[in-house]
């Protein structure tokens, strides 16, 4: 997560993207963006769609090494169901 400044821009008010997330998303000037204001006041922007099979694939092995395996939920809820 990041703060991000609201500047002036014209008659209108800007965000500035940091390079870092604009290299992830693969975005450049002039490009267009989707946003969606979401009920709780969130605004989501979305990149043109420009999937990547590999890079998800790879960002999945990340993600899931850092989490820790735990026991298995069907197994706990057996445990603990009562007939």
């Amino acid at each position: 997560m990041m703060n991000l400044q609201i500047a002036k821009w014209g008659n209108s008010l800007a965000v500035r993207i940091p390079a870092d997330y604009v290299r992830k998303i693969g975005v450049q000037e002039g490009d267009l963006l989707e946003a969606r204001l979401g009920a709780d006041g969130a605004l989501s922007l979305k990149a043109p769609a420009q999937w990547s099979r590999k890079a998800f694939a790879a960002e999945m092995t990340l993600k899931n090494e850092l989490l820790p395996m735990g026991t298995s939920v069907i197994e706990q809820l057996r445990q603990e169901t009562r007939y």
